[in-house]
């Protein structure tokens, strides 16, 4: 895919804004720590500057080729009102063979329209008129918005020519925020899962029929297969946010990145641990387990480069064992160890593994993806997990709803009991709460669709003799 200069340049700085996120996290950790920076603390601070003064010449580069590219386009005739409102938007211009084309599009982050519909709702305490009233002040930059909350007042029929504009524009808007969600999470960096439907049953093989060498006048033999039948429900992921009415009231862009990360997070954090918690169980009719919670796995041998090497060859000996190849599979682990791994060096001083680090990159072959919300095991060492996402079945609406009330009342409990008592009236207290939900369900296809390493530690000093 070819990407026109002004995408290329928003990439940049997407990245840009990343790594400097990231700048400042390191250094607001040792503020609160009362200490100067760890060797690896300082060795990510650097790499995250040398990162960003690449990205900054880059994008310079950029920008003097969009310069040349624009004064060389063909000049834009407006000739009705409607056209020149369409032309306030930023212009990405790009020559092809004799002809000039203009794309005509507004430069909002993504996600921006989502979050004002929200932010919407919570000012309007649930009342769409309001809600209405509120959106119209976003109307040079988001229109889709009240385009939105006009569909949801008045009832549509099929026979209304008006009813399909509307309809797209949500759609648009939460794909929106959907593309931003996705590339937080474990299940959004991977591809080549089994795509399938919700409320399904699928038939599955279990033991295969018998084949024998056969003598002359001889009988044949005869067996059976065994089959049994898979099933993949419903099943969603909720969260709450509770904001106060004064945030909400005086909302800003500052406010309004709030709202968002909060919804981000609050989806991501869930979806990503019981993703491939080992300990995550099937909740019959409420949630999938995890991919690893009946895996194979085996021990950590040591912390060295060797013992990694002996570890993964056993992790894939026993994909191979089961007649599956790892072609086409994933590492998932966690960020700091991810970043181990790559400092390990051999006694020349050269990287034992240099294709990785706490940003993923490539070990034996197969793409890393790295989180934080990987869980370690009781002795607080690390997992590493090894998943074949054709052998994951996966259903997923790609839809998010959204509601916002401040007349309930809520257990602000992550673990909420049914029955509580203690209850808090956001009414009484001046706030609102939004509520955030999401159909996904998982299943493994196969025994094997996972395996991990448990207890790794590798790169720790170690008391006994290794290999480098």
């Amino acid at each position: 895919m070819k990407f026109t200069i002004q995408e290329q340049i928003a990439a940049y700085e997407a990245r840009r804004t990343t790594a400097t996120t990231r700048m400042t996290e390191i250094m607001e950790a040792s503020a609160e720590a009362g200490a100067t920076l760890d060797a690896g603390q300082q060795e990510e601070f650097d790499g995250l500057q040398q990162d960003l003064e690449a990205i900054d010449g880059h994008v310079r580069r950029l920008k003097t080729i969009e310069a040349q590219v624009l004064r060389t386009a063909s000049p834009i005739i407006v000739t009705d009102p409607a056209s020149a409102a369409a032309v306030r938007a930023p212009v990405n211009a790009m020559t092809t063979a004799g002809a000039h084309s203009v794309t005509v599009q507004r430069n909002n982050a993504k996600g921006l329209a989502f979050t004002r519909y929200a932010i919407a709702l919570a000012r309007s305490r649930g009342n769409l008129m309001q809600a209405l009233e509120v959106a119209r002040g976003w109307n040079d930059s988001t229109p889709e918005v009240e385009t939105v909350l006009r569909a949801a007042v008045a009832a549509g029929t099929t026979t209304d020519p008006a009813w399909a504009a509307p309809l797209v524009e949500y759609n648009n808007m939460t794909g929106e925020f959907i593309e931003l969600l996705r590339p937080a999470t474990i299940i959004g960096r991977i591809n080549g899962f089994r795509r399938v439907p919700f409320n399904i049953k699928m038939p599955a093989q279990t033991s295969p029929s018998t084949a024998q060498w056969v003598g002359e006048g001889k009988p044949k033999p005869v067996s059976a297969l065994a089959f049994e039948t898979m099933s993949l429900g419903f099943s969603k992921v909720a969260g709450i946010v509770v904001l106060t009415d004064e945030l909400v009231r005086f909302s800003n862009p500052s406010a309004e990145s709030i709202v968002q990360r909060d919804l981000i997070e609050t989806i991501t954090e869930l979806l990503d641990h019981d993703f491939v918690d080992p300990a995550k169980a099937e909740v019959p009719g409420v949630s999938p387990e995890s991919i690893t919670h009946q895996a194979t796995y085996i021990d950590a041998t040591g912390t060295t480069a060797d013992a990694l090497r002996q570890d993964i060859k056993s992790l894939f000996s026993a994909f191979t064992a089961n007649n599956a190849s790892v072609a086409g599979a994933y590492w998932i682990m966690d960020p700091v160890m991810a970043l181990t791994i790559g400092m390990m060096t051999n006694p020349l001083g050269q990287a034992e593994f240099p294709g990785i680090d706490m940003n993923g990159g490539v070990l034996f072959g197969l793409p890393v993806i790295c989180s934080t919300n990987v869980p370690k095991d009781a002795g607080g060492l690390y997992h590493i997990i090894l998943v074949k996402p054709s052998e994951v079945l996966m259903a997923d609406d790609g839809g998010v709803t959204l509601d916002a009330s401040r007349e309930a009342s809520l257990q602000m409990d992550s673990a909420p009991a049914a029955g509580a008592a203690q209850l808090m009236s956001l009414w009484q207290n001046n706030m609102i709460a939004l509520r955030a939900e999401r159909f996904i369900n998982w299943k493994a296809r196969r025994a094997l669709a996972a395996a991990y390493i448990r207890g790794a530690n590798y790169g720790a000093p170690e008391d006994t003799g290794g290999g480098a």
